[in-house]
This record gives C-alpha cells, sequence and structure tokens, in this order.
C-alpha cells in the first residue's frame, strides 16, 4: 500500500498546487454562513460599534496565532492530515487516530451537510419551487463528482468558486460603507467600555471564533502544495488574514445599512442589510448570491476532509480501502463516503445536533495541535522549518483561549460536549479493534 501510494504521488507530482489555491481553500473554509448570522444574536446585548468590530478582530487575532503555530508545524511534519498527522507524530498514534475518527464521522460531514441545507434555503425564498433537500443533496453530489477527477481541475473550480464569492464579499462591504443608511444601528459613544466586561461579551466571542473556523485548511493537504516550506504558511497566514480584515469591513457594513430595531435577534443579517441597500427585489438577488458562494466553502471541505481519511486509513488496516488512490491521486473511496455521510445527515435532519457536539471536540484536537509545538521545539531544536514569531507567548494565549471557549461550552451546552466525547470514546474502540484485527490478519 505505502508503495502504491508513492506512485500515486509520483503520477501527480506536477500538478500540486501553489500558494494561490491552498489559499483559496484556507478562504472558502472560513467564510460561511457564520459573518452573515451572528451579528443579530450579537446586538441583542452589545449594541456599541466599537464593542463589535472589538470582537471580530479579536477572533482574526486568535486565528492569526492558530495559522502561524500551524505554520510551523505543517513545515516540520510535511503530510496531509492535519491534526491526525500531527497529534500521531507529537503524541501518540492513538491520539492522532482519535482526531481522524472525530474528522471521518462528523468533522467535515456535518458542516458540508448544514452548508449545503443553508444554500437550498437561500436559493429557495428566490425559486419557491426549488425543493431545499433535495437541492442539497443535489449540490454536493455534483460537488464530488467534480473533485473526483484530479487536482488540477479541483484547483481550478477552487479558485473561481473563491474568487466569486471574494468579489460578492468586497461588493457588499464597498456598497455598504461607502453609501450608509441614515438609519443605521452605528454607535461611537463610550458605552463600550462597560460592554467589554460582560459576560454575554465573553459568550459572543465563542461563536465569533466559530465563524472564523477553516483556518488550518491548507495543513490537511500538504502533500499536495508545491515547496510546502515556503507556501504552506504563506496560504495559511494570508487566507485567515484576508478573511479576518474582510469579516470586521463587512460586519461595520451591516450595521450602516439597517437600524439597530431590524437587525437585533435575527438570523438572515445579510438579507436584511440587502433589502435596506438595494429594495426587495434587490435584497432577492443578492441571497441568491450569497446562496452561491456556499458553493465554494462546500467545495473545499469536500476536498479537504478525504485527505484527512486517506492518511488515517493508511496507517490502519481495518480502513485500509479508503486509502487507495485513482491514477491522479484522488481518494476517491474517502470522498464518496463523506459525501454518503453528508447526505444522510440531510435525509435524517439529524446534523445540526452532531455539529454542535464535534465543534467541542474539533477544538480539543486542534488545542492540543498548538500545544504540540513546544514538544516539536525541543525534538527539533535545529529543524529548517517555518518559525512562528513571537513564540511561545501567541501559543500561550490560543491555549488560554481555547481553555476557556471548552470550559464554556462544557457548562453551557453539557449534553452535546457530553455527546462529543461519547463519540471520542467510540473512537477508542475503534482503534484497539484495529489493533486486535491487525494481529489476527498478521498471524
Amino acid at each position: 500500500m505505502k508503495f502504491e501510494q508513492n506512485v500515486a504521488m509520483q503520477q501527480y507530482k506536477g500538478s500540486r498546487i501553489g500558494w494561490t489555491s491552498a489559499t483559496a481553500i484556507v478562504v472558502a473554509n472560513m467564510v460561511g454562513t457564520g459573518v452573515f448570522t451572528s451579528l443579530g444574536f450579537q446586538l441583542e446585548a452589545i449594541q456599541n460599534t466599537w464593542s463589535i468590530l472589538g470582537l471580530w478582530i479579536i477572533g482574526g487575532l486568535i486565528s492569526m496565532f492558530g495559522a502561524f503555530s500551524y505554520a510551523e508545524i505543517g513545515t516540520r511534519l510535511p503530510r496531509s492530515g492535519g491534526e491526525y498527522h500531527f497529534l500521531s507524530k507529537m503524541y501518540h498514534p492513538f491520539v492522532g487516530y482519535l482526531s481522524g475518527w472525530v474528522s471521518l464521522t462528523v468533522g467535515f460531514s456535518a458542516p458540508i451537510a448544514l452548508a449545503a441545507m443553508a444554500l437550498a434555503a437561500y436559493t429557495a425564498t428566490v425559486v419557491p419551487t426549488i425543493h431545499p433537500r433535495q437541492m442539497a443533496v443535489g449540490v454536493i453530489v455534483v460537488l464530488s463528482v467534480v473533485h473526483s477527477f484530479n487536482i488540477r481541475s479541483s484547483s481550478r473550480f477552487q479558485n473561481i468558486s473563491t474568487l466569486f464569492k471574494l468579489l460578492l464579499i468586497i461588493g457588499i462591504i464597498l456598497l455598504g460603507i461607502c453609501f450608509p443608511n441614515p438609519d443605521n444601528a452605528l454607535i461611537w459613544d463610550d458605552s463600550w467600555q462597560d460592554e467589554i466586561w460582560m459576560p454575554v461579551y465573553a459568550v459572543a466571542l465563542v461563536y465569533v471564533t466559530y465563524s472564523y473556523s477553516g483556518w488550518n485548511a491548507a495543513a490537511y493537504i500538504v502533500e499536495e502544495i508545491r515547496a510546502p516550506q515556503r507556501n504552506l504558511p504563506r496560504a495559511l497566514i494570508l487566507g485567515t488574514l484576508v478573511v479576518s480584515i474582510l469579516y470586521v469591513l463587512l460586519q461595520l457594513a451591516f450595521l450602516q445599512q439597517a437600524p439597530l430595531d431590524l437587525l437585533k435577534g435575527q438570523v438572515e443579517i445579510g438579507h436584511i442589510a440587502a433589502d435596506h441597500m438595494f429594495g426587495p427585489r434587490g435584497g432577492k438577488v443578492i441571497s441568491l448570491f450569497i446562496s452561491l458562494f456556499l458553493v465554494s466553502g462546500i467545495s473545499a471541505m469536500i476536498w479537504v476532509g478525504p485527505r484527512v481519511t486517506r492518511a488515517m486509513a493508511a496507517d490502519y488496516q481495518i480502513w485500509r480501502m479508503l486509502a487507495k488512490d485513482n491514477q491522479a491521486g484522488i481518494p476517491i473511496y474517502a470522498i464518496w463516503l463523506q459525501t454518503l455521510i453528508s447526505v444522510i445527515m440531510i435525509i435524517t435532519g439529524s446534523f445540526q445536533e452532531v455539529l454542535l457536539y464535534s465543534g467541542f471536540v474539533l477544538q480539543i484536537f486542534t488545542a492540543l495541535t498548538v500545544a504540540g509545538l513546544f514538544i516539536l521545539r525541543r525534538r527539533q531544536p535545529e529543524a529548517k522549518a517555518y518559525k512562528s514569531p513571537f513564540y511561545p507567548w501567541i501559543q500561550i494565549i490560543y491555549l488560554v483561549v481555547s481553555i476557556w471557549v471548552l470550559v464554556y461550552l462544557l457548562i453551557d451546552q453539557p449534553r452535546e460536549s457530553l455527546l462529543g466525547l461519547v463519540n471520542v470514546g467510540i473512537g477508542a474502540v475503534s482503534y484497539f479493534w484495529s489493533l486486535r484485527y491487525t494481529r489476527l490478519s498478521n498471524s
């Protein structure tokens, strides 16, 4: 199997992607429904503009700290698989396996299903004859087909779809900021000094960090990036920086386009702002565009997720079938297993709870990965790799925030958090079963 993978790697070596496509994957994974939905809930308790923008700036900084850390880890351990590979090497294969198990079962499948349902719901507001569930399934299947051929076609599609997403967001920002509505939600007084110390401010930060998730996407496909020592850090850091700037400006644009009473507690912030900017018809057009830009995020997750599965399957015999690539180096079986899980979630409608508990356990493994940089520095003091700036302070800050988020989620959402731990427990059972299966097969 190792020989087969090496052959496949050589076959598509010339078609590896550059930093542009890798950055597009980061941007596409990060920008999703969260940036268009969470503002309304923040405004229920936090209304000062400085406070709101501060939330998104802090979220961007924390994501940048994570990107710096992953950039160094990825150049020290250059193999696709993300946390699965990193944790296996830094701690123990058992820890990496648990991370890979979570990614295999819910880590990518649930967000793909949720984004596809959101896309279908937005489209249905413009074209009522569309059946949302059927459309959601169709979008996932079509995009899985797109990513089943070769890296070049995947890269081209990802770049085009991400460019469309960026142009839409930049257009909304420019129109929203340059042509403000007199009846807006801007509050520039000194009330921010009280709001930032309120408990709800900390709660709001949790949801902002969710909106920034995906900054580590390029680390999952290290082997498919040309010159990863140079291009992986560039993709992670540049992609995270671009999204952070866009997020802050987009919230400012929303606040300038609609009054506070209309925005508070609402989910469809983008649609409300578009109605005020362009009128009811223009708002529908923008809603349709928002649904289309979700294609980029779904596409990126369909591309990235199976690489984790392939990396894990190559190391464990019970999953060996999922490690097989086609002649272009595409993990075709892993792609379609992920597609099947996502489709089942859409059909059963059970993925929302899964998404909540997967977020908890994924945060655990991300924090463990950043903490692992301390181990790598000790083991490989002279390694020729990208060096994270401001080490170890940004790593310490990231870990403190991560621990705080995990503690809050465990207290605020105990059922979902415990379900996440149950899933990890099932993964542990499958790990030891895998070891037993391998021993029996080799005996």
